[in-house]
């Protein structure tokens, strides 16, 4: 079953912490991990807490890449919704890459899902994750 878009959640472990607090590199690392993946950029917009962590967007046609970053814990949240034909995984691996994650976990949903399917009850949980939980 196919949705309206597809999201991807990664969460970029043992970053490097001088990148991750670097606003520079890090809106240059979104901005070019999208124009990799073929999204069309509409606006970039980054902000730099103190005394230390940035969050950005990069607003694409599609939709938006996303970072949330703690440099005093080397990690970086990130996602990127795409509802376009666009090659997400690139622009998650070149993220990956440049801000030097030793480690990672990606996950991956398809959001507005409009046909419901009967045979699903419940919220369905990837295994590994534990913390999720069905609102309303």
């Amino acid at each position: 079953m196919e949705g309206l878009g597809t999201h991807i959640i990664a969460e970029l472990f043992d970053c490097n912490e001088f990148h991750i607090n670097d606003i520079q590199k890090v809106e240059e690392v979104l901005t070019a991990a999208a124009e990799l993946s073929n999204a069309t950029i509409v606006k970039p917009f980054f902000h730099k807490f103190s005394p230390y962590g940035i969050s950005g967007v990069v607003v694409i046609a599609e939709s938006h890449i996303t970072i949330h970053t703690w440099p005093e814990h080397s990690y970086a949240a990130v996602d990127v919704f795409t509802c376009g034909e666009h090659n997400y995984r690139i622009a998650i691996d070149y993220i990956t890459e440049k801000l030097e994650a030793e480690r990672s976990s990606i996950y991956q949903f398809q959001r507005g899902m409009l046909e419901r399917d009967e045979s699903i009850k419940g919220i369905l949980v990837p295994p590994e994750v534990e913390n999720v939980n069905f609102v309303e």
